[in-house]
C-alpha cells in the first residue's frame, strides 16, 4: 500500500496573460449588476403591489360608507 502525504498541496498559478484587476473581475461584477437589478426589480413591484391594494381598500371603505 502507497504511503499517503500527511499534508495536501496547493498550487496557485497567476493569471496566463497580463490582466488588470478590471478585468479579472468583470464577469463578477456583471454578475452582481444583473442580481441587484432583480432585486430591485422586485423591490418596486411589491411596492406597487401594495400602492394599488391600498387605494383599492380605501375605494372599497369609501364605497361601503354611511348612506344618508
Amino acid at each position: 500500500m502507497a504511503r499517503k502525504p500527511d499534508r495536501i498541496r496547493i498550487e496557485v498559478f497567476g493569471p496566463t496573460e497580463a490582466e488588470t484587476a478590471e478585468e479579472a473581475f468583470r464577469p463578477s461584477n456583471e454578475a452582481v449588476r444583473s442580481l441587484a437589478r432583480l432585486i430591485g426589480r422586485q423591490i418596486a413591484r411589491e411596492q406597487f403591489e401594495r400602492a394599488r391594494a391600498l387605494e383599492r381598500k380605501q375605494t372599497r371603505q369609501n364605497r361601503s360608507g354611511p348612506m344618508r
